[in-house]
């Protein structure tokens, strides 16, 4: 009777086990299901269109109370003028991809300097000790300090606004790779020892990869330091060989005591800034986070 028994058990052990499988691959199949388009429209696009016309609604509100003069506080239709304005004699785009361009090689070298930093920093402790306190320390200093230190330096040229955006971003990217590593299981690093991953190949097939959230992190970090060095090098390094950014625009209309082109030129920044990460960063966070199971919504 006991072996009677136990054979039954043993027969259904199988039909248990394909039975939990097969609920196992329904849940994932039903996580990584997308979402209705109109659900992905209502909970993505909609939020952020009523935020933008609740603050100009706000916006309006205040210029007709007058809560500043009109020629300080100019209303959102003046200001959409000036930016017509602007589009309509050909320069918009120009303003746009002058500073674009320099925000994004100032970015690409700084990623190219603080990514090795950040490993030695992260795995040397000599190293992490006589340095990582000053890239904590550059990391909090207001990038616009520098400014006049690089303009003795360099001069007016492009030299000295590529320096600032490199010293506001380079800590940056360091610290955020070092935060990466520190997040690293030890496992991985001793299961990647047993397989023969040492040196370069530690770092390229165990490191980078397994520290790529804290790492991705950084990098977002390090592309708004260099966007914020970019315009407070160009608000003050203002010569004609250098082309016209939109810090300065902002500039030039601030000297024409101009608040519709002031807020217009500050509006092209938050775009710009707000488009980079919702376009680069957002979708590689993203796809990052869900290969690693941590993201199961569309």
């Amino acid at each position: 009777m006991a072996s009677t028994d136990t054979k039954q058990s043993a027969d259904a052990a199988p039909d248990q086990l394909a039975g939990l499988e097969a609920g196992l691959d329904a849940l994932e199949t039903r996580a990584a299901q997308r979402a209705p388009i109109g659900r992905t429209l209502l909970s993505k696009v909609v939020p952020p269109i009523v935020a933008i016309a609740i603050v100009l609604a706000l916006w309006q509100l205040a210029y007709h109370f007058e809560v500043k003069e009109h020629y300080l506080l100019p209303s959102p239709l003046e200001v959409g003028r000036s930016l017509q304005d602007k589009w309509l004699d050909g320069t918009l785009l120009g303003y746009v991809w002058t500073s674009v361009s320099r925000g994004a090689l100032g970015f690409l070298v700084s990623v190219a300097i603080g990514t090795p930093l950040g490993l030695i920093v992260a795995r040397v402790k000599p190293v992490r000790a006589a340095i990582g306190p000053i890239l904590s320390g550059l990391q909090s200093l207001p990038s616009v300090a520098w400014v006049p230190a690089a303009i003795i330096w360099f001069g007016l040229t492009d030299a000295t606004i590529y320096a600032v955006v490199l010293l506001g971003a380079v800590p940056s990217i360091a610290n955020g790779l070092v935060a990466g590593v520190d997040q690293i299981p030890p496992l991985y690093l001793r299961a990647g020892r047993v397989i023969g991953a040492t040196g370069l190949r530690a770092v390229r097939h165990v490191l980078l990869p397994a520290a790529l959230p804290g790492y991705i992190a950084g990098l977002k970090q390090g592309w708004a330091f260099s966007w914020r060095s970019l315009m407070a090098a160009e608000l003050i390094v203002n010569a004609a060989d250098l082309g016209v950014g939109l810090g300065q625009l902002l500039e030039q209309g601030r000297e024409l005591q101009d608040m519709s082109w002031v807020l217009s030129a500050i509006l092209l920044i938050l775009i710009v800034g707000i488009g980079i990460e919702l376009l680069v960063f957002a979708p590689i966070e993203r796809r990052v986070l869900r290969s690693r199971g941590l993201l199961t919504k569309s």
